[in-house]
């Protein structure tokens, strides 16, 4: 069957990826249970994912039927070292194509096709697959994450990906979320549960840990996804409990900016009509529909937005809809 095939594989495959983290199974299950109408009649790519270890390959293989999905195409960086598809080292990249064929129940080696060149993202070949996809699930290098969404964006591409909590302050990926263009995911932070990594790798941090099947987890807590698939989430409006008209002393205003400050997002007061400074976690219950973004960061005197002189951490300037 599939699960025992790909822990087996799993266990050896890692071995010749000393750099890669690998999504878990289990936090992929958690945040795509909310797009399943999403993926019907689609051709998904995963083109940062090694179809014979990625938990994105194998959620979609063994849902192929229930979520009615018409192709998946997976994708991978190139080897560089020998494992056990491959007895010599390759500069290849390579890719899956599977379309549910009736009887399927194992991924072979014969399966598996080699691009030209080395299988990145943005090479040509990886390209034309992407051009055939309706809807992109990964995980996606965070160092080129900008790169990465743009490219996503210029091919006009719906998309789940994971990435850092600070992809929020990129100007590029900040100005998609303000134009409605993109969102966050539903779950943020602690929502998303660990990374799988290489056995070298050393496993900081108090949440750490190796799981029942011998894996090696990491959990940041500092992750999120973003997308253009809709969501309920982004249609709940932020319950508003607190008042500013005679609480003023709590809601200090900026130097540089006629807003007031909320450090928390539970704290925005339901009775203030004009700019309010709220941090970048509540863009994970922003609802378009009741606020709008008016800018991040910066003050009229483009200057960080500061209080008395101090700065708080950024801060995105909105605007309740509603009053």
């Amino acid at each position: 069957m599939l699960t025992k095939a790909t822990n087996k594989l799993l266990q050896k495959a890692k071995k010749s990826k000393s750099d890669e983290f690998y999504t878990q199974l289990s936090d992929i299950e958690s945040e795509l249970k909310n797009y399943k109408n999403s993926f019907k009649d689609k051709v998904i790519f995963c083109n940062c994912d090694d179809p014979r270890v990625s938990n994105f390959f194998k959620y979609f293989y063994t849902n192929f039927e229930e979520l009615g999905i018409k192709k998946i195409f997976t994708s991978c960086y190139r080897e560089q070292a020998k494992d056990l598809f491959n007895g010599e080292e390759s500069e290849n990249g390579f890719f899956l194509e599977y379309t549910g064929i009736k009887g399927e129940n194992n991924i072979d080696p014969t399966d598996i096709d080699y691009f030209n060149g080395d299988g990145d993202f943005r090479s040509p070949e990886s390209i034309e697959l992407l051009k055939q996809a309706d809807i992109v699930v990964t995980n996606p290098p965070f160092s080129l994450f900008r790169e990465y969404v743009a490219q996503l964006v210029k091919n006009e591409k719906k998309f789940l990906i994971i990435g850092n909590v600070n992809a929020i302050t990129y100007k590029e990926i900040f100005n998609l979320i303000k134009e409605n263009k993109v969102w966050l995911g539903v779950n943020l932070g602690r929502g998303i549960s660990g990374f799988i990594v290489p056995e070298h790798y050393e496993l900081y941090g108090t949440e750490a840990r190796i799981d029942n099947s011998g894996n090696r987890v990491v959990s940041p807590n500092n992750c999120l996804w973003l997308t253009n698939l809709d969501t309920f989430r982004r249609h709940e409006d932020i319950l508003l409990t607190k008042k500013y008209h005679g609480n003023e002393a709590e809601y200090p205003s900026y130097d540089n900016y006629q807003a007031i400050n909320v450090n928390k997002t539970k704290d925005i007061p339901f009775d203030y009509q004009g700019a309010i400074g709220v941090p970048i976690t509540f863009l994970h219950k922003f609802n378009p529909d009741q606020f709008e973004i008016i800018k991040f960061r910066k003050g009229n005197d483009e200057k960080d937005l500061s209080i008395n002189g101090r700065c708080p951490y950024f801060r995105i300037i909105v605007k309740n809809k509603r009053i």
